[in-house]
């Protein structure tokens, strides 16, 4: 099971992850956020509220309570890396 062990804010929406499998990146979030239409992500367009992110539950957790499956952003940031 993959987890998140280091999440750091980098510019923009990206933010340096780290992984329980030792892989890390950057990701850039921003289409994620700008893409989906409900209110919890509608809240952290405003990079102040985006910047504000904690590790819990194995993964990066937003104050306005939103979270992203670790396994999500482990695929999104290979993917990029493509």
């Amino acid at each position: 099971m993959i987890h998140v062990t280091d999440a750091k804010y980098v510019d923009g929406y990206k933010i340096h992850l780290k992984f329980s499998d030792q892989k890390e990146g950057i990701l850039d979030l921003k289409n994620v956020i700008f893409n989906d239409h409900r209110s919890i992500f509608k809240e952290l367009i405003d990079l102040q509220k985006f910047k504000k992110f904690k590790i819990a539950a194995d993964t990066i957790v937003w104050e306005n309570g939103l979270d992203l499956a670790p396994e999500f952003l482990h695929e999104k940031m290979l993917a990029s890396e493509k």
